[in-house]
């Protein structure tokens, strides 16, 4: 199989990705990354998924979708040793540009689906103590309002974002910090912390 990181919204799909949803045969993916890729899409083999879990079983030259980067919390961690994966553009990197933020500057924490969130807050922890700007992929048990309490708690200043609707009409970032929690709408949305000096 072919998995395409279609990236996190309208017009962010690269040319290499577009080249494999115009040849596929047949095209898999959530409804969201099949809208995206809609206008690249050829077959009439089109089936939205909402079982990720036997991909393996599809056909080996179907394209599969993934919304920003396979390799980034994607669909890429389903790819077999024969499988192509071809890059998107993710939200880690969409989030570093509207905040003109260094990307070698920041650490990854994905807290998003993890059996055991207090892992995704002890790296929390260890990577603010280091002095790193973090991008979290939040999940209904580590969201801001606990990332903000943890950093009130131990009294580190800091601006914390909400993102959502990357790359669409509705795209929102709301600026919080550990006295305010960022608001956000959608389940759907990162968090990006920026440290800053202490007075």
């Amino acid at each position: 199989m072919i998995i395409v990181g279609v990236g996190v919204g309208p017009g962010m799909l690269t040319q290499e990705g577009i080249e494999a949803i115009r040849s596929a045969p047949a095209v898999y993916g959530s409804g969201r990354a099949l809208e995206i890729a809609r206008p690249y899409i050829t077959t009439d083999k089109v089936e939205a998924l909402r079982d990720f879990k036997n991909l393996h079983l599809l056909p080996e030259k179907a394209v599969i979708l993934s919304t920003g980067d396979p390799m980034f919390s994607g669909l890429g961690k389903f790819a077999g040793e024969n499988d192509i994966v071809i890059p998107g553009i993710s939200s880690f990197q969409v989030t570093c540009a509207r905040l003109h933020q260094d990307l070698a500057a920041v650490s990854f924490i994905t807290a998003h689906g993890r059996k055991d969130p207090e892992k995704a807050e002890r790296e929390f922890l260890s990577d603010i103590e280091r002095g790193k700007n973090i991008f979290l992929l939040p999940d209904d048990a580590f969201g801001a309002k606990e990332v903000c309490a943890l950093l009130k708690e131990r009294s580190i200043p800091a601006d914390v974002y909400s993102v959502e609707e990357l790359g669409y009409p509705e795209e929102r970032i709301d600026k919080g910090n550990p006295d305010r929690p960022p608001e956000h709408i959608s389940d759907l949305y990162s968090l990006f912390i920026v440290l800053k000096q202490k007075e």
